[in-house]
């Protein structure tokens, strides 16, 4: 059994045992899914390696549930389990990662102490450095980052808010380079409307990788800002991750009635190197969002094959742009 099904398994068959009739009525259940599909043209620069396109692809759909369980007055037990759904293609797989079958798995426990999980789950270090730029709706939202979104195995805390001071860790067996467990510590502070972190993800291996980042979160209004920094230190002098490569991100946001525009710019030396992410969304009804998004980078990180993920990226088509449109129906 592959280890995100494990992981599934493992988690369903503890909240199925805690829901017994006794039990029953001090678990609190809350399913959710969220369909999300796109009809995208895709135009690379360099024909020869990859033809132009047009074509449906999944953003990210899912469905899942998450429960939790009082254990005292200061204490309960958490669960979240969730799985990828890609429509286009008619699988249960993540678009991106066509390997994961399972986005997430992971049992914990909340309290005054703060929230304390084990599974597979959204890495610390995504969270305060690489989500703040990441708000865009189509299958090419979250590329401009080196670091990793999900990954199994992981043991992580996040801290109560002291002051407006927090942090967060991750442990994560296996998961860095060559094998490595790779280990993440991020600290924030937050004031009024705006969120500032710094944060490390030390990935190991034979270059002894980390990544660095920093990042800013302000609401003005209407208006939101976002922006990151990213830098490589390692002992690789040349290729992706090598030492002093720099990912700077600016993202803005503005929201007037139904709609939502989107503007990111981004330098990530060797891994897209100059992008441009413009869209807009506009809001149906609480559940139903139309967007419509353009996309374009220097050099290939995220274009692939039609309807293809990580394994069909596009490596040798030299960049180029992506036109979509799509909906987003949350339930």
């Amino acid at each position: 059994m592959p280890t995100s099904q494990w992981y599934a398994a493992r988690s369903t068959s503890i909240i199925l045992f805690l829901a017994t009739p006794a039990q029953a009525d001090d678990i609190r259940f809350a399913f959710y899914g969220s369909a999300r599909v796109q009809l995208e043209a895709v135009r690379p620069d360099d024909h020869t390696a990859l033809g132009s396109y047009s074509a449906f692809r999944d953003a990210y759909s899912r469905i899942g549930f998450t429960a939790d369980h009082p254990l005292s007055e200061t204490l309960e037990l958490l669960a979240q389990l969730e799985l990828p759904l890609d429509l286009a293609n008619g699988a249960v797989q993540d678009p991106w990662d066509q390997e994961e079958d399972i986005r997430i798995a992971k049992l914990g426990l909340g309290g005054d102490f703060g929230r304390l999980s084990y599974g597979q789950m959204w890495m610390p270090y995504y969270n305060a450095i690489a989500y703040p730029v990441d708000m865009f709706s189509t299958y090419y939202s979250g590329f401009a980052t080196y670091t990793v979104f999900r990954r199994d195995r992981t043991l992580a805390y996040y801290s109560p808010s002291f002051a407006g001071f927090s942090m967060a860790a991750g442990w994560s067996e296996d998961n860095g380079a060559g094998g490595d467990d790779r280990l993440q510590v991020t600290g924030s502070y937050s004031f009024e409307d705006t969120t500032f972190s710094l944060g490390m993800d030390d990935l190991g291996g034979a270059a002894d990788a980390r990544i660095y980042g920093a990042s800013l979160m302000h609401t003005l209004g209407r208006l939101y800002i976002g922006a990151k920094y990213e830098v490589h230190d390692s002992k690789l002098s040349s290729g992706y991750g090598a030492d002093g490569d720099r990912a700077i991100n600016l993202y803005l946001g503005y929201t007037l009635g139904k709609n939502s525009f989107k503007l990111m710019l981004a330098q990530v030396e060797g891994y897209g190197e100059d992008i441009l992410h413009l869209g807009i969304d506009h809001q149906l009804d609480d559940r139903l969002k139309l967007f419509a998004e353009y996309y374009y980078e220097e050099e290939t990180a995220a274009i692939t094959e039609k309807r293809g993920g990580l394994a069909e990226t596009a490596w040798n088509a030299s960049g180029g742009q992506v036109f979509a449109t799509g909906l987003r129906y949350d339930f």
